[in-house]
């Protein structure tokens, strides 16, 4: 049996922590997975940035209350889902990713968690499992599925490999440049066809 392991951000929504820099004004946290390989660093180095500015999970939640799936997602995603399985594999917090699985239909996400102090302080982290995308996807294949992968950032990458197939999706042209041999798209309509091939090859 298939199933499709999509990550979020930059594939279904929009980036969270780029709109929220618009939002704020600070460049700084326009960097994302796309720029650091390093989950754990660039993380850090966000809370920094938010105890430096006193944001939290307040003012994170307006910005995301403003975000909609990008143009064509949930068409795609309920096109996908009439034909297979599909999980939503992703690095975001699930205090951030709540009102956009609303907007989507609801798909079946995994995530992290935010660790906040009641005044919405963000305090720390827990990630679900380490490295969580590519433990997910071997766990799905040792109860016997066959694993369709597919994101836009470096930490996508070990998921997409360890699968049957994978593709990249509006990924960067540095991404694309070191990985030639992984289907690259750019519209949604393309991705669909490459998975379905997949799918009924």
């Amino acid at each position: 049996m298939n199933i499709v392991c999509l990550d979020l951000e930059g594939v279904l929504v929009p980036e969270i922590w780029i709109a929220f820099s618009e939002a704020t004004g600070i460049p700084e946290l326009r960097r994302t997975t796309r720029d650091e390989p390093d989950y754990n660093k660039l993380m850090n180095w966000r809370l920094g940035i938010l105890r430096e500015h006193h944001l939290g999970l307040k003012e994170i939640r307006e910005t995301i209350a403003g975000i909609d799936p990008l143009p064509g997602a949930k068409d795609f995603l309920d096109a996908l889902r009439e034909e297979t399985q599909v999980l939503i594999l992703s690095d975001t917090f699930e205090q951030f990713a709540m009102p956009l699985m609303k907007k989507l239909g609801y798909p079946t996400l995994m995530c992290n968690s935010l660790e906040a102090d009641p005044d919405g302080s963000i305090t720390g982290y827990r990630m679900r499992v380490a490295n969580s995308k590519l433990s997910t996807v071997r766990a799905l294949q040792s109860v016997g599925f066959e694993t369709i992968a597919a994101g836009d950032s470096f930490n996508d990458l070990a998921m997409i490999r360890a699968s049957k197939a994978g593709f990249l999706f509006r990924s960067t042209d540095a991404i694309k440049a070191d990985n030639p041999d992984l289907p690259a798209f750019e519209e949604y309509d393309e991705f669909l066809a490459g998975i379905q091939a997949v799918l009924r090859a």
